[in-house]
């Protein structure tokens, strides 16, 4: 009778047991079997809005993430959403046709959404003279080949960039005289590279002389970290200016005092 009443009583152990193996085994799927070993996601998402001064949805704004080829318009309700990010540090850019466009360094967590949102200033409406031609270059690169020929700055073609087959931007910032490409470890043991004036040395983040980086149009966070600027095959052009004094006027304005570099991407980049 006692060997009876153990070996029920080992019946309904072994039962009991089994919903939870299965449960456990269902943790896994698909596949099968528990996958113990598997690595948490190091993707995140980017969720934001765009509007205008007064707070107004804005739709068709374009939101570009700098040194992809990532472009995401916003919907009606200014609403955009960009999935798959890999975790780390990015520049957006935003634009609308009518608007002064913005930008800022945003940093993406794994597993994790960040929710950005941007307001744009109308921009004033200048109506010039229409003209109709046929031209070669676009206008940005016309007057990029304009300022090269008055000779004052540095500047570095598209074709210059091509002959030097440089895999990295920060390489060519170490060609221009007045640049002086320094690290700074302030962050991480890795390193992020600045651009600082000539006039000064040491690091951006102890009173050097950090230049203003303008990409399109686009002025960028200074300091800024020139790891985060389009590959050298999406570049079209690059000026350097060293101070207030050689700069274009229409580039002239707040942080300029140390230089200005200027980045011009290639047409449909």
């Amino acid at each position: 009778m006692i060997r009876r009443r153990w070996l029920f009583a080992s019946t309904l152990a072994l039962f009991a047991a089994f919903p939870l193996a299965a449960q456990q085994k269902r943790v896994g799927l698909p596949g099968g079997a528990a996958d113990t070993t598997r690595k948490p996601a190091r993707v995140g998402m980017i969720d934001g809005i765009v509007t205008d001064s007064n707070l107004a949805p804005l739709g068709s704004a374009q939101v570009t993430v700098l040194s992809t080829s990532v472009r995401v318009p916003t919907g009606a309700n200014g609403r955009f959403r960009i999935t798959n990010v890999p975790a780390g540090e990015y520049v957006l850019i935003v634009r609308r046709s009518g608007y002064r466009p913005t930008s800022n360094i945003v940093q993406v967590a794994a597993a994790d959404t960040l929710r950005v949102s941007y307001s744009l200033e109308r921009a004033p409406t200048v109506l010039g003279a229409v003209v109709v031609t046929e031209q070669r270059l676009s206008v940005k690169l016309a007057e990029f080949e304009y300022r090269k020929k008055l000779g004052v700055g540095e500047f570095m073609s598209q074709a210059d960039i091509e002959k030097r087959n440089s895999v990295y931007t920060t390489e060519l910032m170490r060609k221009f005289p007045s640049i002086n490409v320094s690290p700074s470890y302030s962050k991480s043991s890795m390193a992020e590279w600045f651009a600082l004036s000539k006039r000064e040395t040491g690091s951006p983040m102890v009173g050097a002389c950090p230049m203003q980086v303008v990409v399109d149009n686009m002025p960028m966070q200074t300091p800024f970290n020139l790891d985060m600027l389009p590959s050298p095959r999406n570049i079209a052009g690059i000026e350097v200016y060293n101070g207030p004094a050689t700069i274009p006027p229409q580039f002239a304005g707040y942080n300029r005092s140390c230089g200005l570099i200027l980045i011009w991407t290639r047409d449909g980049y």
